[in-house]
């Protein structure tokens, strides 16, 4: 019995590694954050593995099911749609649960959006802090002081949706020259990094048509 997590391209498919590979195709199930998205990675790679739907709206339900099958002697793979199980994606919730249970857990090492976006936004990177996605609605305003008032380069995701309302509420904040850095499509044919002020930044994005997944590297305040 054993649980791996195994992260799937932020992008271009090439980007899977061997190791991932295998072990999707050795595994009893997967378990997919979206299936219909997942078949196009396991297509590609001639896997023909089980795949059952795993995601946030039904993660609580089906937790205490999927740790019975694990102690019954079954082998999974927890992947999402992008990037490593857990981060900002379902994956915490059972891989907590089998740790409970006695169940060995393994995480394969691979793609993560915040950290090419990190390395690629030229700020320091000794020390970040990395926050997911900030509330929509409750909470927002404090989270948004917060992140202003932070002193270490800070990384955030965003919907490409509210991307200029982000990059507008952040300036009275931590100042509309604050450096920051945004990354979308990352290692798709289409990847770009915007570099420089926050009210360059929202100036550069309200002026076109924003796609993909974003990430926000903001620089830490002086």
């Amino acid at each position: 019995m054993k649980l791996f997590l195994v992260p799937t391209p932020v992008g271009n498919l090439s980007d899977m590694t061997y190791r991932g590979v295998e072990v999707l195709k050795s595994v009893s199930l997967i378990l997919a954050e979206d299936t219909r998205t997942s078949r196009v990675l396991l297509q590609h790679y001639s896997i023909s593995t089980p795949l059952q739907s795993y995601h946030i709206f039904n993660e609580h339900q089906t937790v205490g099911s999927l740790v019975e099958r694990l102690l019954a002697g079954q082998t999974m793979a927890v992947i999402t749609d992008a990037g490593t199980p857990g981060i900002s994606d379902p994956g915490f919730l059972l891989v907590r649960e089998a740790i409970k249970a006695g169940v060995e857990v393994e995480c394969l090492p691979g793609a993560t959006a915040f950290v090419p976006a990190l390395i690629d936004s030229g700020l320091p990177c000794d020390r970040f802090l990395f926050l997911g996605f900030l509330p929509h609605k409750k909470g927002r305003q404090t989270a948004l002081q917060a992140l202003a008032a932070e002193p270490r380069t800070t990384i955030v995701y965003e919907s490409p949706y509210r991307l200029v309302r982000l990059l507008e509420e952040l300036q009275p904040l931590a100042g509309a020259d604050r450096q920051v850095s945004v990354s979308r499509e990352i290692s798709k044919l289409h990847a770009e990094t915007f570099r420089g002020t926050l009210a360059q930044a929202a100036s550069h994005f309200g002026q076109k048509e924003v796609k993909g997944e974003i990430v926000v590297v903001l620089a830490g305040k002086e």
